[in-house]
């Protein structure tokens, strides 16, 4: 199936055209808007601190990293609560807005990607394959910071597989999308890291150009351990602190556990069916083109994968969200394995074979969708699970007997994770919302979660006392609903 030597093997016919193009994401762009509207979601723990962080700058206050089971902070994400927060409350839905459009940018620029490195049709189906994930869309919907990451990563790797110079002009557009992502999530050093070493060594890279991806490598650590020595006085709070909330929480961590969790996650994220098609589509790439038309897709996975391991070299968590990147580089793999055939001319008799065998592929794909439905039904049940407790805990907060009592003492939770959800809706400063996980108050509000999902996922953290999720003597009943009550005490 190689080419024949000394004859380059036929690239397919490029990009839809630009109408066509623009209408497709205009059209995710809108169904994300309505998708939005029609069906609420909220924050995850993570951003909802991001968003609390960037209020307590706009108020002239040091942010609250060091808050007990604080995530990481991301330097980025904070300026864009900051920015959000300026909303008011609904600043929270906006976030969820933002990282939605960005999955919509996520899926375009995968298309984009693929489109450019690989052919038409199989950057359309790669990128189908990453917007039907639902791993992605989750990441999504409760607005976390990989969304935007990922968008950003990816239409890096798609200006980098169009880009045919290396002069600032020309370099530019990579090395802004890499520096803003670099900003949201460390992984993208890494990548920043390898295309330096792979455009900055070359000859036809002019001074500026080397200063320019230079300060792409350089620049987002340097800044990012800047504003944890100004906030915190350790320039690597960061990874300090990540690594001893792994700890505490007993996380899946260690390089010993990186190879299980590797399969776990990938099949996850996209599928066992789609993970075997990757493999395929890129034997069938480097059999037909060579490595070539593959490098910015490798690279990503490549990068990816060091990145993951990484993260068990160091002793941190071990989590689904860190081999993202490269689940997008075997969507595109995929694509190519189902569609690759396009790029073949018209009269090949591989051709009509590849075809044929992905139109059986097809079949059986609808099927296994099929099979996927009640995935499905788990989907909506936690988006509604979302929606149902973020209305719940609000409606609770805002009880008149809560509000009252509020003034005897903080408003406390069994564990941290309703933390800072509270402390964006109270507009409260970390001393006001706590968790008893942490510290028992003598007198205040203690709120619990009353659904058998919502005490699992609200009540109990690791080395937590269950205790805390039973009201202290002298803690009275005075408020409840159908997904929370709240108990208070005042001094006499």
């Amino acid at each position: 199936m190689r080419a024949p030597r000394g004859r380059r093997a036929p690239t397919g016919d490029g990009r839809l055209p630009a109408r066509v193009e623009l209408a497709g994401a205009l059209a995710l762009a809108l169904a994300a808007v309505v998708f939005w509207a029609l069906a609420p979601t909220y924050p995850n723990y993570d951003s909802y601190y991001h968003l609390v962080w960037g209020r307590e700058l706009l108020d002239g206050l040091t942010p609250s990293f060091e808050a007990y089971a604080a995530p990481t902070q991301h330097p980025l994400y904070v300026a864009l609560g900051a920015l959000l927060s300026l909303l008011g409350e609904g600043g929270d839905r906006a976030l969820v807005l933002v990282c939605l459009l960005s999955h919509v940018a996520l899926v375009v620029g995968t298309y984009r990607l693929g489109a450019v490195a690989l052919g038409r049709w199989p950057g359309v189906l790669g990128a189908a394959f990453v917007a039907a994930s639902a791993s992605f869309l989750l990441y999504a919907a409760r607005a976390y910071v990989d969304a935007p990451f990922l968008a950003l990563v990816v239409w890096a790797g798609a200006f980098e597989a169009e880009r045919r110079a290396t002069t600032v002009r020309a370099l530019a557009p990579v090395a802004v999308t890499l520096a803003l992502a670099a900003l949201l999530r460390p992984e993208a050093w890494v990548l920043a890291a390898g295309w330096w070493l792979w455009v900055a060594p070359r000859r036809t890279t002019g001074t500026g150009a080397r200063v320019l991806v230079t300060l792409v490598l350089a620049g987002p650590p340097l800044l990012w351990a800047l504003v944890d020595l100004a906030v915190t006085g350790d320039a690597l709070h960061s990874l300090n602190a990540t690594r001893e909330l792994a700890d505490e929480l007993d996380r899946e961590r260690g390089l010993a556990a990186v190879p299980g969790a590797f399969v776990r996650f990938i099949g996850a994220t996209v599928r066992p069916p789609v993970a075997v098609l990757a493999v395929l589509g890129l034997w069938l790439i480097v059999r037909r083109r060579g490595w070539r038309p593959a490098r910015v897709p490798l690279a990503l996975f490549a990068a990816g994968v060091a990145t993951y391991v990484g993260t068990g070299v160091l002793g941190l968590s071990i989590l689904p969200r860190y081999l993202t990147v490269p689940a997008v580089a075997l969507c595109l793999f995929a694509g190519y394995a189902l569609a690759g055939f396009t790029t073949l001319p018209a009269g090949d008799p591989v051709r009509r074979r590849w075809a044929r065998l992905s139109a059986g592929a097809a079949v059986l794909g609808v099927a296994a969708l099929a099979l996927l439905a009640p995935s499905l039904d788990r989907i909506g049940a936690e988006l509604r699970f979302i929606r149902d407790s973020h209305d719940g805990l609000v409606a609770l907060l805002d009880d008149p007997e809560v509000r009252a009592a509020w003034r005897c003492g903080p408003i406390t939770f069994p564990t941290y994770r309703l933390v800072p959800d509270a402390r964006w809706h109270l507009d409260a400063p970390r001393a006001r919302v706590g968790a008893r996980s942490a510290r028992r108050r003598p007198y205040g509000v203690a709120v619990f979660a009353l659904t058998p999902k919502g005490l699992r996922r609200f009540g109990f953290a690791q080395g937590a006392s269950t205790l805390t999720n039973l009201p202290d003597p002298g803690y009275v009943p005075i408020a409840r609903n159908a997904r929370f009550s709240a108990y208070a005490r005042c001094p006499a």
